[in-house]
This record gives C-alpha cells, structure tokens and sequence, in this order.
C-alpha cells in the first residue's frame, strides 16, 4: 500500500465520531493490506513505530521538527513556528508549506514499509551529530511525500496524531476484515493480552489466521497485561465465591512488576507494560543473583522496605523511586523488595494455563525464603470468613492495603479481570468499599483564585468495555493541591482538543477536551444516580459520584482502559450500603 492511501485513511479516521465508523474504516483499510505491512500500519495508526513497551521514541521536540519542516520546504525555522501557531498543529502548518512548496519535482509514491522504516531510521540515530541526523532525514522524507502524508508524519514524532483509536477498536476491525464480523475479537483479544504487541499479533493474524492466532503463547520480553481483580462488599460474599479453600495474600501499595529473566539478561515491566528496567537496578541484581531459574516471567510488587524496622513504607516514598536521573543513588537511599506472588512462564514454557496452587509451588522452588531482594509473598490458606478478617487486620496493621484472595484451581487470566482474583480493602458500612480510577476527559477553566492555574474543574469517566468507549461520572473541583491544579493543567495542554474524541460518550461539555490518556484515582462518598452522566446510562439515567476528590494521579502505572469499568461501577453501587 502507498503511504498516500493510508494518510487518505487517517483523514477519515480524523474526521469520524463515531466508534462503530471507525471500525468500519478500519476494516476496509486492513482489507487492503497484505501480512507483510499489517503489522506497521497498525503501529503506525498507534502513532508509533514499535509497540509501546519498547523505548523507541524518535526524540523530536516542536523546535527540532521546525528544523526539519522549514528545511524540507525552504523556509526559517521562525516561520515555521509562526504559521504552527496559527494553526494550532504542526501537521496542518507543515501540509500547508508542502502545498505552496513550489516544486516541479514529480513526489515518489512511497510505500508504507518504505515511510515507516525512514521514521524508525530516525528513532534509532544515537550518538554525536543525532540531532541534525534526525532534521535532515526528516526534511528528506518530507521533500517525498504529498502534503496530507506530510501532515501525518510530521505529527507522529510529536505524539499528536489524535485519531481517537483504542486497541479493542483495532482488533473489532481485523476481525472485520478477515471474516466480515467481530467474532474473532475474543481470540485476537487473548491473544493481545499475551503479547501487548498489536503489530505482532495483527501480522500473525494475517499470516496464519485464526487457528495461528489461538496458539500464540507468552513471549519472552513481551509484557502479559496484568490480571485484574474483582470487588466484594464483605468477607462472607468473598468466601461464597471462592469455596472453602482459597488463598490470600497480602496486598501491597507498591509498583506492578513483571519480570521477564532470559539467562542473563532481565527485563521489567510496569502495569502500564512500560519497560522500568532502567529505573531498579537492585531488582534487577537481586533477580539475576537470586532467581533461580533460566527463564521465567514473574509477577509481583515492588514497595519501599525498612528491614532495620521491618516496616513497609507509604506509596508516597516508593513513588520516589520512579525516577530518570541519579537512580542509583535513590536506589541505595531507598531500596526496593520486590515481593513475587505469581509464576507465568518457567523454563521456555508458558504456565498460565495451570492452576494458581501449581504455579505457586514452582514459584517457591526458584525463590529461597531467606533472599534479600526478591521475596516470596506471603500466602496462606484460608477456609472461612473469620480467618480473612483476621489475616486482613494483621496486614492492615502493618500498614498493607489489604488482601489478596485467590482461587487455587484458577489459571492467569492475562488482561482479564473476574472474581478467580478478589481484592479485599479497607471498607466502612455505607461508604464505597474502594477508590474509582477515572480517566480525564475533560477541563473547565478556573476562575477566581483558579485563573492562575488555567483549571477550575475536571470532567471525569469510567470505561465501557462493552462498548469501548469512555462515559462520564462525575466533574471534579476538590482534593486538588494548588501545584496539582497546575501539573493538570500542563498535562491537559499537551493533550487538548479540539473536538470531542470519538471514543467519549458524554452529555454535557466542559471548556476544552483532552485525548483520553490520564487516569486518576478518586475517592467519593457514594455512588448516586444521575440525568447528567453516561456511565451505566438507562432510560437517561446514568451513575455520578457524589462529593468526589482526587487521591493521586495514576498516569504512570494504569492504561485508560485499566481504569475502573461500567460494570465496577455497577457493582459497586448495589454493594456500596452492605455492612461488612
């Protein structure tokens, strides 16, 4: 396929508001790729040129892309600027000097193999001279390319391509184009789940259809979306759906780690499938030194740990840990366990399929219990509603969130959340047994006091994964610092729009829009019903929060369709006035 069809894609991609549109689109442009550039195009529609746990980024800030514009179009790099202002994107100003380029040049049809490896070209330069590197092989690609192709290239490397496209949509649409209906999501979802690689996973597809797609195993060195938890009002109802033998351990305020140890070489993930191996170094050693196995992915949480006190630390200062610069210095400040409570993959095998209890048993026999920095957690096995609430105010004490409570005869369930893992928190009769994650969707501006930080109040949702879209449930004005009203506001800057995204369902609109991305953990009094909101709507009747404030941003560990689902909110809403 020619680069210049797929650009005419994206422009109908853009311009739709409608999930089901977009799915239509994207059906017919996979209908017209082949195996071999499937995988990039997908990338490509992510505005990447790699999957998102790979730390290829191709580096470009606006001044250095305004090089590469003005250049490839003879203009100064000031005016570039100028009419990027203007325009309020940097595609549309560069569309607009490649069409009055004057050129009698006949543009080269490229390909979209041939684009995407020029841009991963770009990603990949290092060293001295990377930056003018970068300009001029940029400038190049451009002087090539029609100017719709060029205002979609230029916004990739800015991470402004705003065409609104959630992964779940992605795989609605391959399986669309491949059997005229969604029928195959499920497979390409699991498959996904593995592998958190979509290009990978649409190339197979591709390749060797469904049966293909069924067998695809975890991979070394590409992360499993985590398993998911289900909520419970008490312990009884826990013990009820667990049986009468069951496993609970306790539960950290940590990070999620995933640890993907192949021979020498150790890779860690986050819950956002973001590679953090750069960032623990001491878990990485501990694994090398303490992990006694050839290969293995494992589970666990990572939290700052007194030994001298045996105390575990607050979220607050193992959040310090999470950090570019000076890291082995933290690391020796503030050193992490990292505490493993699952085994998916041992010895070039994938365990998921085996149950809990086994995939225990060989956990224990690759982790000593007296290692220093990866350590067991704790598990014991419970039988009744009593012993949960005694184990729970034991981890409670030690300043623990709670428990953990697990199915022995359960396998992992990779991205999937359901009631073979229950988490067990601090709850009060009458009040929300937990916190909901809520993604931005939108900002209201400030006024009074509030001018100042360019915010006044957040418009918030939860995620429909039925529907793969984001609903409202509440807007925020509380519980937000002076400097967190700020630090939204530049956040919000970066992901403004100008319309809103396909994917929110919404009702009401607040001053500007924001790409869904950024995920906030809020605390409210109860769950109530509402005329205004989306989330669970029926009849015009949806779910809001009432008196709701922000806990703490969670943009660095959690996806935006991680974030607390329609169906949680509905639980929790039946569940909310049950005594414990």
């Amino acid at each position: 396929m020619k680069f210049s069809k797929l650009a005419q894609y994206y422009e109908k991609l853009e311009a739709t508001s409608g999930r089901l549109e977009l799915v239509d689109i994207l059906s017919k442009l996979f209908t017209e790729s082949d195996s071999a550039e499937i995988g990039k195009i997908c990338y490509l529609i992510q505005g990447r040129v790699a999957p998102f746990f790979e730390p290829v980024e191709i580096g470009m800030a606006e001044m250095t892309i305004a090089q590469a514009v003005g250049r490839a179009f003879n203009k100064d790099k000031d005016s570039v600027i100028k009419l990027y202002r203007q325009k309020g994107n940097f595609g549309l100003a560069a569309a607009q000097l490649a069409q009055q380029a004057k050129s009698n040049k006949q543009k080269e049809k490229l390909s979209v193999s041939e684009v995407f490896e020029e841009i991963l070209k770009i990603a990949k330069f290092s060293g001295e001279g990377t930056v003018e590197k970068k300009v001029s092989n940029l400038a190049d690609l451009l002087k090539k390319l029609d100017p719709t192709s060029v205002k979609h290239v230029v916004n990739i490397p800015l991470g402004t391509l705003r065409l609104g496209i959630g992964d779940p949509t992605v795989l609605d649409a391959l399986s669309m184009a491949k059997c005229g209906d969604k029928s195959l999501r499920p497979v390409l979802e699991n498959a996904y789940n593995k592998t958190s690689d979509l290009g990978y996973v649409a190339e197979a597809f591709f390749k060797h259809g469904g049966k293909g797609i069924k067998e695809i195993k975890l991979v070394m060195g590409k992360p499993v979306r985590p398993a998911l938890a289900e909520r419970l009002p008490n312990a009884d109802e826990a013990v009820k759906r667990l049986g009468s033998e069951f496993a609970a351990e306790p539960k950290f305020d940590g990070f999620r780690v995933a640890v993907h140890k192949n021979g020498d070489k150790v890779e860690l993930f986050s819950r956002n499938l973001e590679d953090t191996t750069h960032a623990f170094p001491d878990i990485v050693n501990g694994v090398l030194s303490e992990v006694k196995a050839k290969s293995a992915i494992i589970e666990g949480e990572a939290i700052a740990y007194n030994p001298a006190t045996q105390e575990f630390l607050p979220f607050q200062e193992t959040t310090k840990r999470r950090r570019k610069y000076k890291i082995e210095e933290m690391a020796q400040k503030l050193p992490l366990i990292m505490f493993a409570f699952d085994l998916l993959y041992l010895n070039g095998k994938d365990i998921t399929e085996r149950p809990y209890k086994e995939r225990r048993k060989l956990l224990e026999s690759i982790i000593k219990k007296d290692n220093k920095v990866v350590k067991l957690a704790e598990e014991r096995v419970l039988h009744t509603a009593n012993e949960i609430k005694k184990f729970f105010d034991e981890a409670v004490s030690a300043g623990l969130e709670g428990l953990m409570l697990k199915k022995l005869d359960s396998p992992y369930v990779a991205g999937g959340r359901g009631f073979h893992w229950i988490k067990f928190k601090r709850s009060q009769a009458g009040e929300l047994t937990d916190t909901v994650d809520c993604v931005l969707l939108g900002v209201y501006s400030g006024r009074g006091k509030r001018t100042e930080f360019g915010v006044g109040g957040l418009l918030v949702g939860v995620y429909d994964k039925l529907r793969d879209e984001f609903v409202t449930i509440s807007r925020i004005g509380t519980g937000l610092t002076d400097e967190e009203f700020r630090e939204v506001n530049k956040i919000a800057q970066h992901l403004k729009l100008s319309r809103k995204p396909a994917r929110v369902n919404s009702k009401i609109g607040p001053s500007f829009w924001v790409e869904p991305k950024v995920v906030l953990e809020v605390y409210a009094d109860e769950i109530t019903k509402s005329p205004i909101h989306t989330a669970g709507e029926k009849d015009g009747i949806g779910y809001a929060l009432r008196f709701p404030r922000l806990v703490k941003f969670r943009e660095a560990d959690r996806r935006p369709e991680d974030a607390t689902t329609v169906s949680e909110v509905e639980k929790m809403y039946k569940q909310q006035y049950r005594k414990k």
